[in-house]
């Protein structure tokens, strides 16, 4: 079995605690790890040159112990401290730019009671790769933060674990990049690529769903990478439970594991998101403007920054002065009265109707016409993809419940799968209608 760093440090802890004294063991091991680990050699992390001696002195013997009891190869151990970090990584061409954007990390990412409890999962998984939390999903609408949270991971446990293979990807190059495996018979090559990783990070993972081919290769290489206790962490903009076309061995290894939201942020989190990226470009913005942006702008980060730089780019290329009524104007497509507001259930529903020229109390009735049915099923996903409702309150318009709307919302995402173009322009237009009204 190719077990992970984490993993096989975790037990070369725990073969330490059952041989040393705990105190020796907290002391000299709490803050090293494995750097590098090949078929024939493991080089270990020390905090400091003092540490490196003693392991070496006192440790050794019992390090390769414990590596050959769990991998069966009698490895030799090699010790690196801190003072020695940055030219090892030279030798190995490890000092260049990183591989993920350097902007995403724990430290630039805003906290608050939205997503809280995301952020301390994220970090845990870091701390113990493949022991806390795995497989990880977050989920929440679009713009809050799950990609960030994707890469903060990466770049942390880029830098903790030198020799980790990280793969990110997001569901719709997986699907690609499938698709062009198949077509040019490189199945193999394909799944080495993704069966070999430390860490897998992958967003927006709802996309899979009823997708055949992309759904079973996904579970094959879920499964192999969980066995071989491999980290695996997921984005969605919906919990496993409310993706539709999911088959349902996929579903359970989801709920399997640490489930989390990411939610709006509050007012005060809006204000120190808004705050934090003024500073990182450099902008002193008034606490004024900042209170306007953030009664205005409250449905994602994205749009947030966004609009911190929108304001940095009228200053500094036209010249505008940092004062509440050019800033207005400056971002006035972009705040809440303009489009940022989440329609209601009973707008997408009228806007349905008027598409298809039916009355609103047919489509929230209880007539199974081949007329009416369809509209009714694009409506209820509409509200799902546009609100963010939940399935009982989505049924509550409808007079049906729950099961009735998952059922809807599968029809319509089979016919999207397969790029039923009627579909596709009758809900683009749909839509558009309803941004119009906004």
């Amino acid at each position: 079995m190719n077990y992970s760093n984490a993993y096989v440090w975790a037990k070369v802890i725990s073969y330490l605690d059952e041989r040393m004294s705990p105190g020796i063991v907290s002391t000299y091991f709490d803050q090293s790890y494995i750097l590098e680990m090949t078929d024939q050699k493991m080089t270990v992390y020390a905090p400091s040159e003092f540490c490196k001696e003693v392991i070496e002195r006192r440790c050794l013997g019992y390090i390769r112990d414990a590596v050959q009891e769990l991998t069966g190869q009698d490895k030799n151990i090699e010790v690196v401290c801190e003072e020695e970090l940055e030219e090892f990584r030279k030798a190995r061409g490890q000092n260049g730019k990183p591989r993920f954007n350097p902007q995403y990390t724990f430290e630039s990412f805003v906290v608050g009671p939205s997503n809280r409890f995301a952020y301390n999962a994220a970090l845990a998984v870091t701390d113990k790769p493949a022991e806390a939390y795995n497989p990880l999903f977050i989920y929440g609408p679009s713009g809050l933060g799950k990609t960030h949270l994707l890469y903060a991971i990466a770049n942390r446990i880029q830098k903790n674990y030198l020799d980790f293979n990280i793969i990110y990807i997001n569901s719709e190059q997986f699907t690609n990049e499938l698709i062009t495996a198949l077509r040019e018979a490189r199945n193999v090559e394909f799944r080495k690529k993704y069966r070999n990783a430390d860490l897998l990070l992958m967003d927006d993972v709802q996309f899979i769903g009823g997708k055949a081919s992309t759904e079973q290769e996904f579970f094959h290489t879920f499964n192999e990478l969980f066995e071989g206790r491999k980290q695996i962490v997921v984005t969605s903009d919906r919990p496993p439970s409310e993706i539709a076309l999911l088959a349902d061995r996929l579903r359970t290894r989801f709920e399997g594991g640490l489930i989390c939201d990411i939610i709006p942020p509050d007012y005060e989190t809006r204000m120190a998101i808004i705050q934090n990226k003024a500073n990182s470009l450099g902008l002193d913005l008034p606490g004024e403007i900042c209170n306007y942006i953030a009664e205005n702008i409250t449905n994602n980060v994205r749009s947030l920054e966004g609009t911190v730089n929108i304001i940095k780019a009228y200053h500094e290329l036209n010249g505008m002065p940092l004062d509440l009524p050019n800033v207005s104007r400056a971002i006035k497509d972009m705040y809440m009265d303009s489009g940022h507001s989440l329609p209601t259930a009973a707008l997408i529903i009228a806007e349905v109707s008027r598409f298809y020229s039916i009355e609103e109390n047919l489509l929230r009735g209880r007539l199974k016409s081949n007329n009416v049915v369809m509209p009714r099923q694009i409506a209820m996903y509409l509200i799902r993809e546009l609100t963010h409702q939940s399935y009982k309150v989505i049924g509550r318009e409808f007079g049906r419940d729950h099961t009735t709307v998952i059922s809807s919302l599968q029809k319509v995402e089979a016919l999207l799968a397969k790029n039923d173009k009627e579909t596709m322009d009758n809900i683009r237009d749909i839509t558009a209608n309803i941004n119009s009204k906004l």
